[in-house]
């Protein structure tokens, strides 16, 4: 039997009316000395111009804004190394909900401060040792709060996804044929609502998720057929990709509608930090750049139309971002 998937392109279209005159509809940027590089026309969804600096706001609040008034009154509890943290306390603050955020103790600074200052509570763990899961569940319990996961939830894949229904409305209005997209992925959520949006308004389109080489869990789930874990010992600069397994609802959406999974090195992702910094006037987190890393070093396959990318933020570390930028490119 197939296997029923647990948003379609009719739930994005409803979170974009949920998120309509609330989330910005970030820009779809286009660069000379890109495409010179790429030789190929490449668009780039910048989420970086998102609230908080990242995706993550559009399906927060698309999960908040549902919640009922005795839901609303208990809060929300939330787990995250830094975005959904601030898309979750960026959309609480708006809707009045008290919200309780898990995070790992060795999250950027930057991260940490900004959700503390957007008025959600922070709750710090070892994403080494504890289970961020765990503790949330726990705070649930105790205090009657809401469960919001950064990426398991049909209406965070549902919010997600109105970046790749924005793709491919501005594409259109461009003139311009986008045959691929390229995506980031650390849970899957980003990706499975891009890639739901993109192929419910354009079936023939290719979409790709990217990872970090040593967070390639999608890539070789979608090799495998079945949900892969990284190793526990594995690291990354992409702080906001270290999820070990694709979501139970993300994958079979992915495993169903994705083209295939890429990925890229460390030293890929510092040297596309580098030249978005150089060449594009744009400062990029490390686990938001690494779909414009698999474009730079040709990983992602041609097929004669234009190349979106998506830029899932801007959050990056001021220390690690500077030693990356005084690095020899």
């Amino acid at each position: 039997m197939p296997v029923s998937l647990a948003i379609d392109i009719t739930d994005v279209h409803s979170a974009a009316e949920q998120l309509k005159g609330v989330a910005v509809r970030t820009p779809l940027l286009e660069f000379d000395t890109l495409n010179d590089h790429a030789g190929r026309r490449v668009l780039v969804k910048f989420e970086g111009a998102q609230h908080t600096g990242s995706f993550k706001f559009r399906g927060a609040y698309n999960r908040l804004s549902r919640l009922n008034d005795v839901e609303r009154k208990a809060g929300v509890v939330a787990w995250s190394s830094g975005n959904h943290a601030q898309g979750v306390a960026a959309a609480a603050g708006r809707l009045g909900i008290p919200a309780t955020i898990v995070m790992p103790a060795d999250a950027p600074a930057n991260k940490l401060e900004n959700t503390r200052r957007l008025g959600a509570e922070v709750v710090l763990y070892d994403r080494f040792n504890e289970s961020r899961e765990d503790i949330a569940a726990g705070i649930a319990q105790s205090r009657g709060a809401v469960r919001v996961p950064p990426f398991d939830d049909p209406y965070i894949m549902a919010g997600q996804g109105t970046v790749g229904l924005e793709i491919m409305e501005q594409s259109a209005a461009m003139g311009v044929d986008v045959t691929s997209v390229l995506v980031c992925c650390g849970g899957g959520g980003l990706t499975a609502g891009v890639a739901t949006a993109v192929k419910g308004t354009r079936p023939e389109t290719h979409v790709y998720c990217v990872e970090p080489a040593t967070f390639d869990d999608t890539a070789r789930s979608l090799a495998t057929g079945t949900r892969q874990v990284v190793a526990k010992d594995a690291r990354t600069i992409c702080d906001a990709l270290m999820t070990p397994s694709p979501g139970e609802l993300t994958f079979p959406i992915n495993q169903a509608l994705l083209s295939g999974g890429l990925t890229v090195s460390e030293d890929e992702v510092r040297d596309a930090l580098r030249f978005a910094f150089r060449s594009m006037k744009l400062v990029i987190e490390p686990g938001g750049a690494v779909a414009l890393a698999a474009l730079l070093f040709g990983k992602a396959p041609v097929h004669g139309g234009a190349t979106a990318i998506v830029v899932s933020g801007s959050n990056a570390d001021p220390g690690l971002y500077a030693s990356i930028l005084r690095e020899d490119g």
